[in-house]
């Protein structure tokens, strides 16, 4: 008894000496022109990562907080965050009174930053975006800038792409199991509603999810969280589109338990920046909550984005020269108005069902079912027995005469048809289409189609084990069956189209050889029809700690997918491996990480983080002729990722920063891609349609990042942002061709006749010599330096100078093999003779794009008028309207040394690369009232 007394004694010692230790910081939050005070504002502890969250009178209170220097930041979206430095004496409440937050009216700028990201370059069928990394809009300086300054051109955060970043809404992944990318036309136009976001950059830790190299964005929809009130908005634009109007309103929650949202939007433009590209899409939000009780909540969200847009071609040099860069060769006048051949059409609605339950105090479980359906076309045109209808077809320039010796008399003749003739010509397709036999159409205008069923459950636990420990964990079950096809959509003019590849004779041409010599008309499916179905399992644990001086994480994650695809037509070429459910193909993988923030003091701290782990292949580089065959990738294996980077962090009321380097590295990768090539077999058929399949594929990315902000005075403030990178192939991956036409080969046999032996048509083509060239769509250098005044009256002006440099062609894998210097015409492999190693490697050598300068402006202005605040965000980018290429890719056609040499030999290939520019001079402006 008198040794439990004792011990009794010194632990209540102990925590005597620790509360004398320690004090409490508190404030009130309120909005600075209403004086309303702010409900679900957070407040953070700096130097200790606590959090706290402001109750219905907007108090903030943190206890046990360890005597001495601390940083608190209050924030919330949508207005200035506000940075004190505070003196916690020991066993004494700290008082921070009013804190009043004003609106940001810089925020105004998230609002346009859909009008430069959504138009992605892809001209494939994956239904998602392949833009520049995340669309960061938190409040570190260096993603802003990524964002909104370096985004235009095509700048990718760390040299990654989006399929390396994580997008949630309410815990659920919205990366597509086919690319891995997000599909940002989903909730495209509902800025407003999906203004509540987290981030975390690189492998840091999230609550949601075990993440990826590139990040995590989390999209919270839950109604309770939104500010109440309404707000209209009206903006206008000279990018993608040219208008668009927006109304959200959110109620708050009552006193019977329920909280709405609702938010509508529409965009459109007769013709975008670019020539005849159209757009139109309408958008519609509802959140609806109900507070069962203190511990359980409800919420249903629904999202619904229509989206219908004219896409722009991407051009060769010759054409660029000739037209300029704003040409776009895939409309044409059709009854006095612009038609575009290759629209995009995105209508997949979201459907989400939310649990919130408060087990404890200290945890919680938010649990989520959502159904995803809808489809994805794009358009193109589709021709049988007929010349090519596209303007910029290489017989239609003149450099196809030039490079066969034609003389000039004869180039001026192509050259000055094009000028007349250079749009596509509708009146010649409908006059063909009506002059052929029986009603046959010789044309179509068809779309790729994706329709995809997707549910997902996810569940996820968050528990306060002590002051210092917490715990987060996740299992989320994905379902996906996708149907792929090809859609009629138009005979223009015609009465039935053959479903038959005219390339092919005999039962080589059917699409089905269940269904033989259909005549398909509009709506109807032809060519080619299969589903893809994938099952998807991940789970996640992750433990954060947290201490005075030290804060740091451990987090593992184990997921399983599985792969299948079913036939739906019996390919003539693939008869015995196209109809019905093909081999089922399974990747297990996993992943572990850690970091480590050391706090120097209350506003200085260094940062580490690094992670290890495998990602399975997406469906898109599984199935490398999914169209026609249920062939698997020969061994195909899951990419292993490593990464780590280093921060040195500081924060102070004056002076916000960030340094970091970072170094990253993905091996085994898998890239798939299609076009006709000439000279690429030996003998006769050395020219082909193929799909090229890249294995083994590693990269290295490695660099710095900066970012800085500080406070000149009260009114102005300074921001500056850097990244310097280098981001290579670091391996020589192996290239495997498929050539339909192998397997349009048959034998005679004396007993049953003709046969189809089926053969293998993947050709292995060796090594790829793509070791040390550049990876290619982004600037590997960004620099952006910027001033900002905002003014006490709510007004404010900023502009930033912006240099980006070292960005690449995108090169071909099939010129870099062995097989690119062989002669077809000669069997046995042999050499073209002779070989001109100089010429050679300058037909080889990667083409680098120009650096170049952009200057962009902002600024704003609020009014109150009444309870009502008005006001109007406007900016300009490239002021200067400076022209610059923001990727591009080497064509194959020319796909032998000996081919490529003489459509080089003048210096207008006909078969040249081919370019997308970015932006001129753009402006957007935006009225709004919020209410």
């Amino acid at each position: 008894m008198k040794k439990l007394i004792l011990s009794l004694l010194f632990v209540m010692q102990a925590v005597v000496a620790w509360a004398q230790q320690t004090g409490s910081v508190q404030g009130k939050v309120v909005e600075s022109k209403s004086q309303k005070p702010m409900q679900n504002v957070v407040a953070t502890l700096d130097a200790t990562g606590k959090t706290a969250l402001t109750n219905s009178e907007g108090v903030f209170v943190f206890t046990d907080v360890l005597a001495g220097s601390h940083v608190v930041v209050v924030a919330t979206t949508g207005f200035t965050s506000q940075t004190f430095t505070v003196e916690v004496a020991a066993g004494q409440p700290l008082d921070l009174g009013v804190v009043s937050l004003e609106e940001d009216i810089t925020s105004e700028q998230q609002l346009s930053l859909i009008t430069i990201t959504d138009n992605d370059l892809g001209d494939d069928n994956s239904g998602s975006e392949n833009t520049a990394g995340l669309l960061q809009a938190s409040r570190d300086v260096f993603q802003q800038a990524a964002a909104f300054n370096w985004g235009m051109a095509r700048f990718r955060i760390r040299g990654l792409d989006n399929e390396y970043g994580i997008t949630m809404i309410n815990g659920i992944t919205m990366n597509k199991l086919y690319d891995g990318r997000p599909q940002w036309s989903n909730w495209g136009g509902l800025n407003d509603a999906t203004r509540n976001q987290e981030f975390t950059m690189g492998s840091a830790p999230s609550d949601y999810t075990f993440g990826n190299i590139l990040g995590t964005q989390e999209i919270n929809t839950r109604a309770s969280i939104y500010r109440p009130g309404g707000r209209i908005s009206f903006s206008g634009t000279n990018t993608n589109y040219s208008w668009r109007a927006m109304a959200t309103y959110a109620s708050g929650m009552d006193k019977d338990g329920w909280a709405y949202v609702i938010s509508a939007s529409r965009r459109f433009a007769q013709e975008g920046y670019f020539e005849g590209t159209d757009y139109s899409a309408n958008s519609f939000f509802a959140s609806v909550e109900k507070k069962i009780n203190d511990k359980h909540s409800l919420n249903l969200t629904s999202i619904y984005a229509q989206n219908s847009r004219g896409k722009n071609s991407p051009n060769t040099a010759e054409v660029n020269n000739i037209a300029g860069e704003k040409y776009n060769s895939y409309w044409g006048y059709q009854d006095g108005e612009k038609r575009n051949s290759r629209d995009k059409d995105v209508e997949e609605p979201v459907i989400m069902l939310t649990h919130y339950w408060n087990m404890t105090e200290r945890t919680s479980l938010t649990t989520t079912a959502a159904y995803q359906f809808g489809h994805i076309g794009n358009s193109r045109l589709d021709y049988q027995n007929a010349s090519n209808p596209d303007p910029t077809y290489y017989r239609n320039l003149p450099s196809y005469y030039n490079n066969l010796g034609g003389d000039n008399a004869a180039n001026q003749n192509t050259l000055a048809t094009f000028n007349t003739n250079r749009q596509l010509n509708w009146d010649f397709l409908y006059q063909t289409n009506q002059n052929t036999q029986n009603g046959r159409s010789a044309y179509v205008l068809y779309e790729d189609r994706t329709d995809d069923d997707i549910f997902t459950a996810n569940s996820i636990l968050r528990s306060q084990l002590s002051d210092n420990i917490v715990v987060n964990g996740g299992v989320t079950f994905k379902n996906v069956k996708s149907h792929n096809f090809q859609n009629l959509l138009d005979l223009l003019g015609g009465q039935f189209f053959e479903d038959i590849d005219n390339y092919y004779t005999g039962d080589f041409s059917q699409s089905d050889l269940n269904n033989p010599n259909r005549r398909v008309v509009e709506g109807d499916t032809y060519g080619y029809n299969y589903y893809l179905h994938a099952n998807n399992v991940d789970g996640f644990a992750q433990f954060k700690f947290s201490y005075s001086k030290v804060d740091f994480y451990l987090a593992g994650n184990y997921s399983r997918s599985d792969y299948q695809r079913e036939g739906l037509y019996r390919n003539g070429l693939y008869a015995n491996n196209s109809y019905g459910k093909g081999e089922k193909i399974t990747f297990d993988n996993y992943g572990a990480k850690g970091g480590i923030t050391y706090k120097l003091d209350g506003r200085n701290s260094i940062v580490f983080n690094g992670v290890h782990m495998t990602k399975a292949p997406t469906l898109r580089n599984t199935f490398p002729n999914a169209r026609l065959n249920n062939n698997v990738v020969n061994g195909l294996t899951s990419e292993t990722i490593n990464s780590g980077d280093i921060s040195y962090v500081i924060r102070t009321p004056k002076l916000k920063g960030r340094i970091t380097g970072f170094y990253s590295t993905i091996e085994d990768a898998t890239e798939t891609s299609f076009f006709y090539g000439e000279g690429i077999f030996e003998g006769d058929d050395a020219d082909a349609f193929v799909a090229e399949t890249v294995t083994g594929v590693n990269k290295r990315m490695f660099g710095g990042e900066l970012g800085l902000e500080y406070n000149l005075t009260s009114t102005i403030k300074i921001n500056a942002a850097a990244s310097y990178g280098q981001y290579t192939y670091s391996n020589n991956p192996n290239v495997s061709i498929n050539n339909d036409a192998l397997a349009a080969v048959t034998i005679n046999d004396s007993g049953t006749g003709t046969v189809n032996l089926n053969p293998a048509t993947s050709v292995d083509f060796g090594k790829s010599s793509l070791k040390n060239y550049r990876l290619a769509g982004m600037p590997q250098q960004a620099y952006s330096l910027g001033l900002e005044y905002r003014d006490p009256h709510y007004w404010w002006i900023g502009g930033n100078a912006n240099y980006l440099a070292d960005n690449y062609i995108d090169v071909s894998a099939l010129l870099r093999t062995e097989n690119f210097f062989q002669d077809p015409a000669q069997s046995g492999g042999l050499p073209f003779s002779p070989i001109d190693d100089a010429k050679a490697k300058q037909l080889l050598r990667q083409e680098k794009f120009d650096n170049f300068f952009l200057f962009n402006l902002q600024g704003g202005k609020s009014w109150k008028i009444g309870n009502q605040t008005f006001g109007f965000f406007a900016s300009v980018n490239n002021v200067l309207d400076k022209t610059y290429k923001t990727g591009g890719f080497e064509q194959s056609r020319a796909a032998n040394y000996q081919n490529l040499l003489v459509d080089n030999k003048n210096g207008t290939p006909s078969f040249g690369s081919k370019y997308f520019y970015g932006y001129g001079r753009t402006y957007f402006v935006n009225l709004y009232l919020n209410f």
